[in-house]
């Protein structure tokens, strides 16, 4: 069965998997409505005495929240990937900030301030030349 499909041209693939794609995104509508209608006449009107909601106005509210909180996913992951890579240079950069002041520090400071950069496992942190633990 494998064979046969990987020899079929491409635009026999694409006419054998764009209606089983548009089929998934139907059935993918139909139960994300159909959730969010049975959870809120379920939820809301015994909880807020809001009134009912038919399919199409499930729908809408599902629509609107993915707006609102959750976008299309369009991006690809790339809203992600850019949000991790500016956590990253952050850290970086107060890591840098860290290790100038500390090699400003005479020694008596850095005694003082030692016992803060400790973490929970009693390792002192990446800054300290010399681990005391």
């Amino acid at each position: 069965m494998r064979n046969r499909f990987r020899d079929l041209t491409r635009m026999t693939k694409l006419m054998i998997i764009a209606p089983l794609a548009i089929l998934g995104m139907v059935i993918f509508v139909f139960f994300g409505g159909e959730t969010v209608m049975l959870l809120w006449n379920w939820l809301a009107p015994a909880l807020f005495g809001l009134r009912e909601v038919t399919f199409w106005q499930a729908l809408g509210l599902l629509a609107l929240c993915r707006i609102l909180f959750g976008g299309f996913g369009f991006s690809g992951g790339n809203r992600s990937g850019s949000r991790w890579r500016m956590e990253k240079r952050v850290r970086e950069r107060i890591r840098e900030r860290m290790g100038e002041r500390w090699e400003q520090m005479t020694p008596e400071e850095r005694e003082r301030c030692r016992p803060g950069f400790r973490d929970r496992s009693g390792r002192t942190s990446p800054l300290d030349s010399n681990p005391s633990a």
